[in-house]
């Protein structure tokens, strides 16, 4: 009989060109050979082919890591956890000595037998913190069993990342902070003094390989850009610059010369003065404005980060001007990425998710631009503009 966590991934999965791939083990079932210790002073241990977490009171986070980073991958495994602690399986995850001395950090799958119910969540380990909790997701709340053993599935291609607790779909984010790193499994510290236990069994991956980040811009030139008259694009140590004086009426529009579909973008940006804004999926207009569509808002307020649509329903998501917020600095170099796939796009500001739409009515392909605004002082300045590409 075929489980039924199989049948719910082949009618979920997205990932078409993963059916071809080959499962490894990155358990032996017999020691602990390809993984390292990494944190607090909980042990791990093999027996009857399960890897055996204990608890121990005090300390850090403890995390079992592979060896090897992966990228791209679909990762399977089972546990069993004791119903009072806490756990994770760490993906895309990283220990390097200049972050915070070495601590493990990045994406995190949860496991939480809490009451709380959000195994299969996201969260940000010694980062951001939760990405994805499952607080409006009943179903996938109710899909971990307690003292029972659990299927966990995940999904890492590119920069979605899914989740999926005993064939129930749970997480479903769209980030790309990072696109490779180690896998772990954690023990979660604890002032407990009776020692407690979760196992993991039956840990299995496909390797899919690694997106890359690839550049749209070489530093040097133009190429593979073109201007819409209004103001001045210019290369200027390894920086495209833009200015436009007050006085010039239309907007200025560095455009791509090639068009794009699905794709997941990044680029940094300064603004010295004016209202700038990064466009996507757009379409030259023959107006004054130069282009239509989606733009996200690049200037010196707190705005930035919101959508706006050029030629169409104007604001979508708008952040108040004067809002203060941690994740943007002004006057300094910023680092936008924006993920558009299908009728879903999602904005991000140095890594701070800013804006979301599921099911946009907008159009699905376009030029990429960079904005001058019109009838303002501008000067604004873009670097390091790079696509996320699978070799």
């Amino acid at each position: 009989m075929v489980p039924f966590w199989m049948v719910t991934w082949c009618l979920c999965s997205l990932a078409p060109y993963a059916w071809g791939a080959q499962w490894s083990s990155l358990f032996n079932g017999e020691n602990l050979d390809g993984w390292i210790k990494r944190g607090g002073n909980a042990t791990y241990e093999v027996s009857e082919q399960t890897i055996i977490g204990t608890t121990r009171q005090g300390g850090a986070n403890t995390f079992l890591c592979t060896d090897r980073d992966y990228g791209d991958f679909i990762l399977e495994l089972e546990y069993l956890v004791d119903p009072a602690m806490n756990s994770g399986i760490q993906i895309r995850s990283l220990s390097d000595p200049d972050y915070n001395r070495g601590v493990v950090h990045g994406y995190q799958v949860e496991i939480d037998p809490s009451k709380r119910a959000w195994s299969g969540g996201i969260y940000d380990e010694s980062r951001r913190g939760w990405l994805f909790p499952l607080k409006d997701l009943p179903q996938a709340q109710a899909a971990f069993r307690q003292n029972q053993w659990n299927h966990y599935r995940v999904e890492a291609i590119g920069d979605s990342i899914r989740t999926w607790v005993n064939g129930v779909p749970a997480a479903d984010l769209r980030d790309s902070l990072n696109v490779s790193g180690f896998i772990a499994l954690q023990v979660h510290g604890t002032n407990r003094e009776e020692p407690m236990q979760i196992k993991w069994r039956n840990i299995r991956i496909q390797d899919l390989g690694e997106h890359q980040w690839k550049p749209l811009f070489n530093g040097k030139d133009l190429s593979g850009w073109h201007t819409l008259p209004g103001g001045t694009w210019e290369v200027v140590d390894g920086t495209i610059q833009g200015t436009s004086p007050a006085s010039e009426p239309r907007h200025g529009l560095l455009v791509s010369d090639q068009t794009y579909g699905d794709f997941t973008v990044r680029a940094s940006f300064k603004v010295t003065r004016g209202d700038s804004g990064f466009y996507f999926r757009s379409e030259k207009s023959g107006d004054g404005v130069g282009v239509h569509g989606f733009q996200v808002e690049v200037d010196t307020s707190y705005e930035t980060g919101g959508l706006y649509e050029t030629g169409g329903r104007a604001w979508v998501i708008e952040h108040p001007a004067d809002k203060k917020t941690p994740w943007y600095r002004k006057g300094e170099w910023n680092q936008l990425t924006v993920s558009a796939h299908g009728q879903r796009i999602t904005v991000h500001i140095n890594g701070h998710q800013t804006a979301s739409l599921e099911k946009d009515p907008g159009r699905l392909a376009g030029h990429l631009a960079l904005q001058l605004h019109g009838g303002q002082d501008m000067h604004v300045a873009y670097r390091d503009i790079e696509i996320l590409a699978h070799p």
